[in-house]
């Protein structure tokens, strides 16, 4: 389970920085649907690529914790499934995006069950005196 959690979580790491970056070098030509949106939403969108690499940068420091912080997993995986909540919200409010966003939500709210189980059972796993991975690794 420790190593799936781990996998799992560089992936997702990795998956945020470089979705984040997309967005902010790419702008509203990152977002399905959004080329002509305008001035606004590319700005908002660049930023909020900035704070995704952030929250993919959270996960990576995560996945080189020995053990792996399980209560940290709960919360990033909290934030990720607010995410596909938030979708619903919209969806609810102004109807059906484009399809690429509606897959996004299924992996938003399928995915943090996920993280939620596999942190469980990282926690109930003895580790005793285990230091984080040095830097060089």
């Amino acid at each position: 389970m420790a190593r799936a959690l781990r996998v799992l979580t560089q992936l997702m790491g990795w998956t945020c920085v470089t979705i984040g970056l997309l967005h902010v070098a790419l702008g509203n030509a990152a977002i399905p649907g959004a080329d002509s949106a305008g001035a606004t939403i590319d700005s908002w969108g660049r930023f909020m690529g900035a704070g995704f690499v952030g929250y993919g940068l959270a996960w990576l420091w995560a996945a080189r914790q020995r053990p792996i912080p399980a209560r940290t997993v709960r919360w990033l995986a909290g934030v990720f499934l607010l995410g596909g909540v938030s979708r619903l919200l919209s969806l609810a409010l102004h109807g059906w995006p484009h399809w690429f966003q509606i897959a996004l939500a299924v992996i938003e709210l399928s995915l943090p069950p996920v993280f939620f189980w596999l942190a469980a059972a990282e926690e109930r796993t003895p580790h005793g005196d285990i230091a984080p991975i040095p830097a060089g690794r």
